[in-house]
């Protein structure tokens, strides 16, 4: 099957199916805020901006990775990066592999004509750039004019996905020749398994300092490609579809190892992004909802979406006294439940 063919696939069932985990969640639901009563804080001085990678942005917020390669593609990507600049938020496409394969496919990737400012994120696989040289990953940068890449790590989609690449060695050796070689900043990206503690020091230790823990509790893609399976591929798809750490036990994992880090995985509201930053994120990435608010209504459905997830997390610094994200770090958490049990298990601190 063709690449572009399997982009649409993957298109059509986010918009399509029930791809979200089913029987985990982020773990969000087990954090509480202290409330404070009396905050003493004006509304109007709430201000939830942040900069990320040199650049301002009005609210931590990424809108996420998730497509390219397609003309549908395309122009889900000129439409939201075009609200990421009216609104002040971070954009990144999906996968650049189409675009690697077929050069011509470029133009589906390509945002800057309507966001010529915005923070732009470029996207590779980490199978992919094992194998293509580092000049190569510099000109995928280049020539969509993004601030910086993910490389994605994808272990069970691959070994579901019929099409996979299965051969995840020489991994570490990749990202360290890299993080060295590039002219960009590097995120090491995860997509839905989330990231440990154990890989968080290997990563550091190869010099790493940017992470986006793609956890788990949103979007499945062993979901998504169990849905394209048939067989035993299928059967495994959906033994593993709900595998990977839940997003807020990931941000935990990695707490105090000295990241930059990126909150993604289920994130879906203004309280969801609170507990993220106070849990030690710097931004927050969200990607399915956006999809699906522009697919079902459009640019103003994608505005209302954004003024929602701004508006929920100017509410929730306020309810806690914050007038910005620094306060917000440092508010006190009442930790229950799984995300409790998830970190005395691990001999983990409790935030």
């Amino acid at each position: 099957m063709g690449i572009q063919k399997r982009k649409e696939d993957h298109l059509e069932l986010c918009l399509q199916a029930q791809v979200e985990s089913r029987n985990k969640t982020t773990l969000f639901e087990d954090i509480e805020f202290i409330p404070n009563s009396i905050p003493q804080v004006n509304l109007d001085e709430v201000d939830p901006g942040t900069f990320f990678l040199s650049k301002r942005l009005k609210a931590p917020i990424l809108i996420g990775a998730m497509v390219g390669g397609t003309k549908r593609a395309q122009a889900i990507n000129k439409a939201l990066a075009s609200a990421a600049a009216k609104y002040g938020l971070g954009f990144g496409v999906g996968s650049q592999r189409a675009m690697h394969e077929l050069p011509s496919l470029a133009l589906t990737y390509q945002i800057r004509d309507v966001a010529p400012d915005i923070l732009f994120l470029a996207n590779l696989g980490i199978q992919q750039a094992r194998n293509i040289s580092s000049e190569e990953i510099q000109a995928l940068v280049d020539s969509i004019e993004a601030d910086a890449i993910s490389i994605h790590l994808n272990t069970a989609m691959e070994l579901i996905q019929p099409e996979g690449d299965t051969d995840f060695s020489k991994s570490y050796e990749t990202l360290e020749r890299l993080n060295q070689s590039l002219k960009c900043p590097l995120i090491v990206k995860e997509t839905g398994g989330g990231l440990s503690r154990e890989v968080g020091l290997k990563l550091k230790a190869i010099g790493i300092d940017l992470v986006d823990i793609g956890g788990a509790g949103g979007t499945s893609w062993v979901g998504i490609e169990s849905l394209r399976s048939q067989g035993v591929a299928k059967q495994l798809g959906e033994l593993f579809w709900d595998w990977g750490i839940p997003t807020a036990a990931s941000l935990c994992e990695l707490k105090n190892l000295g990241f930059t880090t990126i909150a993604s995985g289920g994130i879906r509201n203004g309280l969801d992004i609170a507990k993220a930053i106070a849990l030690g994120a710097t931004v927050t990435g969200i990607a399915l909802p956006f999809l699906k608010e522009y697919a079902s209504g459009g640019m103003s459905a994608v505005e209302a979406y954004i003024d929602y997830l701004v508006k929920g997390l100017r509410m929730a610094m306020l309810l806690t006294g914050c007038r910005n994200l620094t306060e917000l770090q440092q508010q006190k958490l009442v930790i229950t439940g799984k995300l409790k049990d998830w970190l005395i298990s691990r001999h983990l601190p409790l935030p």
